[in-house]
């Protein structure tokens, strides 16, 4: 949206906004990790079974990503947030107990994890919570390792949108690759602050109706797009 204001060229607006908004989630997830791990809520041997296969699947996605037009981007996105927004809404806190999960699962989705955010350009929380918190995991830890996978989607991420961008000739001045370095100092410089505000707000908030409010939000956005 920003980036249409600017007049950016249409071909690649979409690419530059989930470059950039991966690189600035590269930083803010870095402060919200350190939060979640400050109030125990990380368990570190999950998160080590799912950071490579993130990485290769980000890769993946940020190689594939440079082959898809702009609108495809635009579609696949607002669609994704549509029925992500939905699900929130329906969906009903269930108490699970725990379960054990093969290595070979965490691999699997954390592929896909790491693929689809670099396409789309956000974290695998959409992902990754509801399919911990299905494995039987308190919803704060599902938050917290959420949180700590969100590194190396970002970093692979990052690094794939800036490879291919260099070689575009007609990006804006100041771009690095598909990264746009204003917007991400701009907006890094509030982001982190409040990022650890809000891993801290999430230990005492009622967890449904924050869920159900950013539901409605995703939804706002998903219809903004679809209008133009």
């Amino acid at each position: 949206f920003c980036f249409k204001i600017l007049n950016f060229p249409a071909e690649h607006i979409m690419h530059m906004a989930i470059g950039t908004s991966l690189s600035i989630i590269l930083v803010t997830v870095t402060n919200s990790m350190y939060a979640h791990h400050l109030n125990k809520n990380i368990d570190w041997n999950i998160s080590k079974k799912m950071f490579f296969a993130i990485v290769i699947g980000a890769l993946a996605g940020g190689f594939v990503s440079k082959d898809l037009a702009a609108k495809t981007l635009e579609i696949i996105f607002s669609v994704y947030v549509t029925l992500v927004s939905i699900k929130m809404l329906m969906d009903v806190k269930v108490e699970r107990d725990p379960k054990a999960t093969k290595d070979v699962f965490y691999w699997t989705v954390g592929f896909i994890i790491g693929f689809k955010s670099t396409i789309l350009g956000i974290g695998g929380g959409t992902i990754s919570i509801p399919f911990l918190t299905w494995r039987g995991l308190p919803m704060k830890k599902a938050v917290g390792i959420s949180a700590s996978l969100g590194i190396p989607i970002a970093m692979a991420g990052v690094a794939s949108y800036i490879y291919n961008g260099m070689k575009i000739s007609n990006l804006p001045e100041y771009s690095m690759g598909y990264i746009y370095l204003p917007a991400l100092v701009g907006v890094v410089l509030t982001s982190s602050f409040f990022a650890r505000i809000g891993a801290k707000l999430s230990h005492n908030l009622d967890q449904q109706k924050l869920k159900k409010a950013f539901a409605i939000f995703l939804m706002l956005i998903a219809l903004k797009i679809f209008i133009g």
